[in-house]
């Protein structure tokens, strides 16, 4: 199976000529600046798909799970504010993320993510001036991996976007849900507390399917993935990008994340192997 069999190259020619391309990124330039979100359906042929999806299910095995509270922010409880303030809400948060050493380069997921032109496009359509790929072993392109009753609640992003490939989804929910800008100008505690409470109109309930990339800027977009349920696990790739070349992960989020620290985490650190605790 070739290269060319992973991606649906028809509708998204991202070896060719910047012509040829230039109306699929016009596109997602308009819906990004829309409400933050571009999902460009069918990325992915059916061959591709049926690879990722194998791919997926024997990695998964090796998924590091973790599980804390948490709220929008990702900030500590503030006792000054009203117990109702979003700040002060706080909800069960589970991850189950497939380090990236799981998947080689001659592995569908990497030979997508190694195609000529791929990095090109996703730059063009973000329109990001800082463009580089995250340097950390662990987590340059990983699977988020979420079963029955899990997810992600809903927060706020700390990095200006993300990339994705849905691969394969629950028999039922993990809808992906946002409240597109609303923070955009500034803190709007009482949107975002409405949003919590299921009584927002700015609410987008998004179902992606496996094969589409999906291009986010949730820094200032409230969102989350619904809780799901079934016996088949939701399977979506990350592909990570950041602004400036060789950053890797702390050692504490290294070992969050995926349950084990590299030397090059404590080297970045500027800390001892042997005097760091982790």
């Amino acid at each position: 199976m070739n290269d060319h069999s992973f991606i649906n190259f028809s509708d998204y020619p991202i070896t060719e000529s910047a012509q040829q391309l230039q109306p699929v990124i016009d596109k997602t330039r308009a819906a990004l600046a829309t409400d933050g979100c571009a999902v460009l359906r069918g990325f992915l042929t059916p061959a591709g798909i049926d690879a990722l999806i194998a791919e997926a299910d024997t990695v998964a095995p090796n998924a590091h799970r973790s599980y804390n509270r948490t709220n929008a922010y990702f900030t500590q409880d503030d006792e000054s504010l009203a117990p109702s303030h979003p700040q002060r809400r706080f909800f069960d948060r589970s991850n189950a993320f497939v380090a990236a050493d799981n998947f080689s380069d001659d592995g569908p997921l990497r030979r997508i993510y190694n195609t000529p032109g791929f990095d090109a496009f996703i730059q063009a359509c973000l329109e990001e001036e800082k463009f580089h790929r995250y340097a950390d072993p662990l987590a340059d392109v990983i699977v988020n991996l979420a079963e029955e009753g899990t997810g992600f609640p809903w927060h706020f992003d700390t990095n200006n976007f993300t990339v994705t490939l849905a691969i394969q989804n629950a028999e039922r929910g993990g809808e992906f849900e946002y409240a597109a800008g609303i923070r955009d100008k500034g803190e709007n505690f009482e949107e975002v507390a409405k949003v919590l409470d299921g009584t927002s109109d700015q609410v987008t309930s998004l179902q992606l399917e496996p094969g589409d990339l999906q291009l986010f800027r949730g820094r200032n977009s409230l969102h989350r993935v619904a809780p799901l349920s079934g016996n088949r696990p939701r399977y979506v790739a990350i592909l990570s990008y950041v602004e400036e070349p060789g950053m890797v992960a702390t050692p504490e989020r290294a070992k969050q994340l995926y349950g084990r620290v590299l030397p090059v985490h404590y080297e970045r650190a500027g800390v001892r192997n042997d005097n760091y605790i982790d």
